[in-house]
């Protein structure tokens, strides 16, 4: 074992950070270039981009649980997170490799002399492999980060993380704006073999994990139970309807065209039934209908108020672009510079914030109070953009704020969460966790599209933000902060291979 392992020092925990930092980065490469090469590179249509991007949320709901369920089960290669970071750090390089060069691909598979045969479904599988490959290693990078820490320093494992990752996601920005996509596409390869293999085999994880129990749960139900994970999915009933539906909708062409008008929208009998799931399952999950246990109620909570954030935070990313254009008013080209730069002051912030000002809140007031605070100021953020955010540098101040609530999104959720649940099935329900963020993603990213777009006034896309952020803050209210006590120790590094 490392020196700095054993001694848990700053260097450790930076070490730690490195295999998240990997998959963020590349997940950043995906999201700066990915469009913009198949569009520019390849001659792809708007519909047929569509379609490349679909494998990603799929990829996700899929992909994470799975992996994190047979990461908890497996030891291979001296760990149980190791196999899975090295397989998907691989394959991320190797995918990001391929990305500008599918034209080689496509002359080694493909005996034609059409330059465009094949090279959408060459396009979809190097894709969709990619994205497999960032969710392969998502979860287990950041479960890695739970089982090498007890709960006094889990907040300052995730807040390292966050201040990491931040930095380089800062990075990619910088490179893809001054060097140029390609450039950051190939940085992005050695990012992502590097900042994954070598932690991997440098970090001792344990044989045996800790169990931490909340001191207000009977040891009896400390571990997680079939039905615990089952009731898990209660707060997450009515997006994952909505998920389903869009799934199908978008690759299969089903249609229900039978509905409501609400409060000038329509809403067809599906999104109706999903709002009413929502609506059912908030109330049996806060009142505590089912009766579960203690430990799984506060886990249902945690990802009932974090899929509002995500609601709020993806219609940022996706719609703060036309908001510039319809509202400050700004042509294609300088909207696109602003918003740039906007997510850049955001990037900033959030890289900054963590070890410096949130993991010091996080140890005097709590993990869960710093949260909450955190959530009412990017609720904060969102209406001031509304109210003041009628020219770019209120906009850009604005958006500052906003990366105060983003710096703690991105990193204490993930400590909150993973005090909540068996610490043996970390991976599991880091996977589960992952769905509170993928299925209000596509939530936003189709019917708050469509609500956006039948509005004549823009600012509605930040009055949805404000109004979703503090929703999730109002919730984050009936989470409380657990008291653990550990009833089997472990080593912090390695316990046996």
């Amino acid at each position: 074992m490392l020196e700095i392992q054993k001694k848990m020092s700053n260097s450790f925990f930076a070490l730690l950070s490195l295999p998240a930092t990997a998959m963020g980065f590349a997940l950043s490469v995906q999201i700066s270039a990915l469009s913009w090469l198949l569009s520019t590179k390849y001659g792809l249509d708007i519909h047929e981009i569509g379609i490349v991007w679909a494998a990603g949320p799929i990829a996700g709901i899929i992909a994470q649980p799975i992996v994190g369920a047979l990461s908890d089960k497996m030891w291979f290669m001296g760990g149980r997170r190791r196999p899975w970071i090295v397989i998907g750090g691989i394959l991320a390089g190797l995918m990001m490799l391929a990305l500008p060069n599918l034209e080689i691909i496509q002359k080694i598979f493909i005996n034609s002399e059409d330059p465009q045969a094949g090279l959408l479904t060459i396009a979809v599988i190097v894709a969709l492999t990619f994205d497999l490959s960032i969710n392969v290693s998502f979860n287990p990078t950041r479960s890695i980060i739970a089982d090498c820490t007890t709960m006094k320093d889990r907040s300052k494992g995730y807040t390292w993380m966050q201040t990491i990752s931040g930095s380089f996601g800062v990075l990619a920005y910088l490179i893809g704006g001054v060097l140029g996509n390609l450039f950051l596409i190939y940085f992005g390869v050695g990012i992502a073999l590097l900042a994954t293999l070598i932690p991997a085999f440098l970090i001792e994880e344990p044989r045996e994990l800790a169990i931490e129990i909340d001191e207000n749960e009977p040891i009896t139900t400390a571990k997680a139970s079939k039905r615990d994970m089952i009731e898990s999915l209660l707060p997450l009933s009515g997006f994952l309807l909505y998920g389903i539906y869009v799934i199908f909708e978008k690759l299969f062409g089903l249609h229900v065209t039978a509905g409501y008008t609400v409060f000038g929208y329509f809403l067809n009998v599906v999104e109706l039934l999903c709002i009413l799931l929502l609506v059912v399952s908030t109330i049996a999950v806060l009142f505590n209908l089912t009766k579960s246990n203690t430990k799984s109620n506060e886990f249902q909570r945690i990802l009932l108020a974090h899929s509002f954030t995500w609601i709020g935070v993806q219609t940022m990313f996706v719609y703060a672009f036309f908001y510039l254009k319809e509202i400050i008013l700004l042509e294609d080209k300088v909207a696109g510079s602003v918003n740039s730069i906007a997510f850049f002051i955001l990037s900033l912030v959030s890289a900054i914030l963590p070890v410096l000002v949130l993991n010091k809140f996080a140890e005097k007031i709590g993990m869960v109070k710093t949260h909450l605070a955190c959530i009412f100021i990017m609720a904060l953020g969102y209406a001031g953009v509304v109210l003041f955010g009628t020219s770019v540098i209120p906009y850009y101040v604005m958006l500052g704020v906003v990366g105060i609530g983003w710096a703690s999104v991105v990193s204490l959720p993930f400590a909150i969460m993973s005090s909540k649940v068996d610490q043996t099935k970390m991976g599991l329900y880091m996977g589960i966790f992952n769905l509170s963020v993928v299925l209000p993603q596509l939530v936003a990213s189709f019917k708050m599209g469509e609500v956006i777009s039948g509005s004549d006034d823009k600012s509605i896309i930040f009055v949805i933000c404000a109004i979703t952020l503090f929703i999730s803050g109002v919730l984050w209210f009936f989470v409380k902060e657990a008291k653990v006590s550990t009833t089997a120790n472990a080593p912090k590094g390695g316990g046996g291979h």
